[in-house]
């Protein structure tokens, strides 16, 4: 019998690391239970999407007593894939890629770049930024193999994007987080994920204007 494939809601899995979050600040301030009004209060949203949001992913508290905070941490974190490090490469080092690298933050999340490569060091020197080796990128396809990486963090140029998204690709990259403007053309098989800055500002500027629309002179 063919595997029924899950559907996730993509609301939902944006707002995991915010139970993470929460999640380890009640941990450590002794809360051995939580019940979905406290989470839903915290995430600003109702307890019944806490609910369905913990279905979801498999978990199911008790009426009356909650979600015990360490299962429920647990069962997050297995979920996301986040008890073992995700292994990536990042590639462009212009300002925002550096400052990227810069990022402690990744390690909570599961996620470690363990080398990242510029297409302007052709000699690829044995060099590091951030303790993260950096390398040209003609070195790419040999440590994408050797080291069997298949997450790649995109911070290249716009006009430099989809080619070198389809080099990734040809050296075994399955996953591409997406920093760059432009939408990626790429096989159907390669999950992509887009970060939209200017969506983000948009909304954010819109609700900043309305908000100064209706408040007095």
């Amino acid at each position: 019998m063919e595997q029924q494939k899950k559907f996730y809601s993509i609301p939902t899995l944006r707002r995991l690391p915010n139970y993470l979050r929460e999640l380890k600040r009640l941990r450590d301030g002794g809360m051995e239970r939580v019940s979905s009004p406290t989470l839903a209060k915290a995430l600003r949203i109702d307890a019944i999407s806490v609910r369905k949001d913990l279905e979801m992913i498999g978990m199911t508290g008790s009426p009356g007593v909650g979600y015990r905070t360490a299962d429920l941490l647990l069962g997050i974190e297995r979920f996301l894939g986040w008890q073992n490090a995700s292994e990536a490469f990042l590639v462009g080092l212009g300002e925002f890629g550096r400052a990227l690298l810069a990022y402690r933050g990744f390690d909570e999340f599961g996620l470690r770049i363990v080398a990242a490569f510029d297409e302007t060091r052709r000699d690829a020197p044995e060099s590091s930024l951030h303790d993260v080796p950096v390398f040209g990128l003609d070195q790419f396809p040999h440590l994408a193999e050797r080291l069997k990486i298949r997450m790649a963090i995109l911070c290249v140029p716009d006009d430099r994007a989809q080619e070198i998204a389809e080099f990734l690709v040809q050296c075994g990259i399955l996953a591409i987080w997406n920093f760059t403007s432009p939408t990626l053309q790429l096989p159907d098989g390669i999950i992509r994920q887009k970060v939209n800055l200017a969506g983000d500002l948009a909304v954010l500027s819109v609700k900043l204007a309305e908000k100064l629309k209706n408040e007095p002179a």
